[in-house]
Order: C-alpha cells, then sequence, then structure tokens
C-alpha cells in the first residue's frame, strides 16, 4: 500500500495534506526516512513512525463496548451522542461497523469491528448466534411459556415473522430472555406481543461475550474466535 493512503485511511490527513505532513515531519520506514507519497509499504509487518512515534495499524480490530443509555449505536450523527465517540487512541483512528444495534434508550454490550463481513455474520439470523437480554417491564411477567412456544411479530419493513425465546428466567425486577436473531426492536416488540411494555433493556451476552467486567462507556478488544 502507498504510504499516503496508509497514513491517510489512518486519518493523519488527506492525500494532499500528508503529502505535506512527508515533507515537514519525520517519517521512517525501515530506519530510513519516508518523503515520495507513492512509497510502499506491508501494513501489517512494517513498523512506521512518525517523529518517532509508532503508528499503530492492526489488520482487523474488535472490540465489546458497554453502550450507555443515551448514545446511538452509530457512528455520526448532529443531535445525539454516537457510540463511535467512545472509543479513544489509538482505536480512533480506525473504522468500525457496528453489530448489533441497540435504541438510544437502551444499553448493553455492542460489538465493533473493523471487518465488516464479520459484524455481518455476528447479526445474520442464519447464524443463530445467541444474545442475552435483561429487561424491566411495566408489571409481573407470566407469559412465559407463550414466548418460549414463539409468536408472530413485525420486522423493521412491517413483515410478520416467527419469533421465539431460547430461555427465559425472572426474579423479583428483572426478565432474562435469550434469543438467536436480534432483528429491528425484536425483543421490545415480543414483550409487547404479550401485553407488556419495556421499561428498561439491557443486552449482556452476545454468543459467549459478556458485559459483566464492563461499565458503561467501556470497551475491550477481543479476538474473533472468543465470540463462539
Amino acid at each position: 500500500m502507498r504510504i499516503d493512503k496508509f497514513l491517510s485511511n489512518l486519518k493523519y490527513g488527506t492525500r494532499k495534506e500528508i503529502k505535506a505532513l512527508l515533507r515537514t515531519h519525520e517519517v521512517i520506514v525501515h530506519q530510513n526516512r519516508v518523503i515520495d507519497p507513492s512509497f510502499s509499504i506491508d501494513p501489517t509487518t512494517d513498523l512506521v513512525l512518525i517523529d518517532g512515534e509508532k503508528v499503530f495499524y492492526k489488520e482487523h480490530i474488535h472490540l465489546m463496548i458497554y453502550k450507555p443509555v443515551g448514545y446511538l449505536s452509530a457512528n455520526h450523527d448532529t443531535m445525539h451522542s454516537v457510540i463511535i465517540s467512545l472509543v479513544k487512541e489509538p482505536f480512533d483512528r480506525f473504522d468500525f461497523s457496528i453489530a448489533g444495534r441497540l435504541d438510544l434508550d437502551a444499553e448493553g454490550l455492542l460489538i465493533l469491528t473493523t471487518d465488516g463481513n464479520f459484524a455481518h455474520q455476528i447479526m445474520h439470523p442464519k447464524k443463530h448466534i445467541n444474545k442475552t437480554y435483561e429487561v424491566m417491564l411495566d408489571k409481573p411477567f407470566v407469559h412465559q411459556n407463550t414466548l418460549l412456544k414463539g409468536i408472530m411479530i413485525k420486522d423493521g419493513y412491517n413483515e410478520e415473522y416467527f419469533a421465539q425465546a431460547i430461555e427465559i428466567k425472572k426474579d423479583k425486577e428483572y426478565v432474562t430472555i435469550v434469543i438467536d436473531e436480534g432483528k429491528f426492536h425484536q425483543v421490545k416488540r415480543m414483550f409487547q406481543a404479550v401485553g407488556y411494555e419495556v421499561l428498561r433493556l439491557k443486552r449482556t451476552r452476545i454468543g459467549n461475550l459478556d458485559i459483566k467486567d464492563l461499565k458503561p462507556g467501556e470497551y475491550v478488544e477481543f479476538e474473533r474466535n472468543e465470540l463462539e
């Protein structure tokens, strides 16, 4: 990859700005200063230094992050804070896909990944990756068997589909529900279909990834094989 493209992809500037950066700053590759913007590097193996500072790069980065209430599951928005704004150095120079979006008023586990195919696989219904949610309802829950048997609800395109809980547990305050899809507003719509309003929703697990060690706004890197 050309070094100007490499540095531009990492948000060090536009191609034009990188050209100026190479002239005004000491960019080192293989212990030699690089001035030519067309200089070719292998991002996965070559060490690049700018004024003595190592340029951080990984081919794929996967983060599990605890989305707080009030943040959009988005990269950019003009009205609300977005989940991507919580990502700090050195990961903030990368473009992430968001797997497992949550509503503005919901919280819990999201996956951020630089691998778009991985993000798609996580949320594709045919992959049947379990997702666990804790919900607070407006009244005591007594329709456990109905959701375990499955019901018809509508998706984001207003098309009906069969939705079924894999597991449901109840305690005094919360209901924990496990599903293996995760379509548009699926959990809320499942409870609404049997007469309940979801007052609070928190996703705690996706596959084998668990949010228990994270606080709202915190994130940690993980390896792809840890999901399943």
